[in-house]
């Protein structure tokens, strides 16, 4: 199979469950809302070393927010709900309560959630209030700049991480700009994040290593520059190599950001083929195949 010209491996991206988070993070303008929600979701690249996976979804115009303001919809993830609960409630407490302008709602529908808002309250050290909007038990903190807005409880369900795709060019500079071009696709999408550095992953790594002391190693197998040294998956011609992951709150939402990443860096120049990584079916029971997609 192929795509504008770009071979489809016949293969499958294997994803796993994991515990979302979405909240939508709003402020007077977009570009404080957009620098609030880019320091609350700083250093969660990977729960393999990060303390949770985490990334903005999308951008939410005034006309769809909660308080009509600008704002940016986030999530946060992890395989733990205890070690969720913590994330969510540092992040919002030493990312966005610090934020000028900036207030804090709930984006998701659930049964579970966590009491963060109720809990950052007692910041407001025996002043902080409560106030209904349109239904939404907010928490009104006071703060130097005025006040900031939480909302009572975060929900938080069962999502989907790992979903990915491999993107083979000729030159890393062709692999990179098309990972750029399906990052930018896949923010399109709501509902899902590439919680790695603008949404690319450099690194593409594997279950352990020879050294005892490391749980994950590189990926030597996808490694450009050790094509001639190890047993290779890689095509002769391919010299670029980057690797998209994707975090979602669903399999479906996952399933259209690969759909939708893959055909455009399928439009990129010097894209030979697009892959994924998978573990036989042994990591999670989530298999998205490339060429159903």
């Amino acid at each position: 199979m192929e795509n504008n010209g770009v071979e489809i491996e016949d293969t499958f991206a294997e994803g796993f469950g994991i515990k979302v988070s979405r909240i939508i993070i709003t402020a007077a303008t977009k570009h404080l809302a957009e620098i609030t929600a880019t320091e609350a979701t700083g250093y969660a690249c990977s729960v393999i070393g990060c303390p949770a996976e985490a990334g903005i979804d999308t951008y939410v115009p005034p006309t769809k927010t909660p308080d009509g303001r600008p704002g940016f919809a986030i999530m946060i993830c992890h395989m733990s709900k205890k070690a969720l609960d913590e994330e969510i409630m540092n992040r919002i407490g030493q990312c966005v309560l610090t934020a000028p302008t900036a207030a804090a709602f709930n984006a998701l529908d659930g049964e579970e959630s966590f009491a963060t808002g109720s809990k950052l309250k007692f910041f407001g050290d025996g002043y902080q209030s409560e106030k209904d909007m349109d239904g939404r038990k907010m928490h009104v903190i006071p703060i130097m700049s005025g006040e900031f807005l939480v909302e009572d409880a975060m929900v938080f369900k069962d999502g989907v991480a790992g979903g990915n795709f491999f993107i083979m060019a000729d030159s890393q500079l062709s692999a990179v700009v098309a990972a750029e071009a399906a990052a930018d696709a896949i923010h399109s999408v709501p509902g899902v994040i590439t919680p790695f550095p603008g949404g690319m992953v450099a690194s593409g790594s594997k279950v352990g290593s020879k050294y005892k002391f490391l749980s994950a190693s590189t990926n030597e197998k996808e490694c450009v520059t050790l094509k001639d040294v190890v047993d290779t998956e890689l095509p002769d011609d391919v010299f670029g190599m980057v690797e998209i992951v994707i975090d979602g709150v669903d399999e479906a939402s996952v399933r259209a950001a690969m759909k939708a990443g893959i055909e455009a860096a399928c439009t990129a120049h010097g894209v030979l083929k697009i892959g994924a990584g998978n573990y036989g079916g042994d990591l999670g029971p989530y298999q998205i195949k490339l060429k159903e997609l």
